[in-house]
């Protein structure tokens, strides 16, 4: 999957976890972006079953694209933390810079990472 695509369902999962519905409008108000634009990008979410668009244009997520918003989005997390924690970065811009290391990040490094920020919590 391209960032791209990572960053809509990361996106459509904050909004739920926010709002509890999320459509295509929430999300083009979210990002900034055209409705036509999201429109372009649900359509490939939706041939790559990660999303379905129900009654009212409400968009909810397959089992697919459920677990795959969840990880990116915990790896967005956790590197965030990360970078304040090791780093001592302001929440801000580790937030930032976490959205974009979240997309081209090594698993192995993931993983590391998300151990040391399992280690580092539990020493607070």
């Amino acid at each position: 999957m391209h960032e791209s695509g990572e960053n809509y369902l990361e996106t459509i999962l904050i909004l739920k976890k926010r709002k509890g519905e999320v459509r295509s409008v929430d999300i083009a108000e979210e990002l900034g972006y055209s409705k036509a634009s999201i429109s372009r990008a649900l359509g490939i979410l939706k041939d790559n079953d990660y999303v379905v668009v129900g009654s009212g244009g409400r968009i909810e997520f397959t089992e697919k694209g459920q677990e795959t918003a969840e990880a990116i989005y915990e790896r967005h997390c956790l590197i965030g933390r990360f970078l304040q924690y090791a780093l001592d970065l302001d929440y801000e811009t580790a937030d930032r810079d976490a959205c974009r290391i979240e997309h081209i990040i090594s698993p192995e490094t993931f993983e590391r990472i998300k151990s040391y920020v399992q280690k580092a919590q539990a020493a607070r």
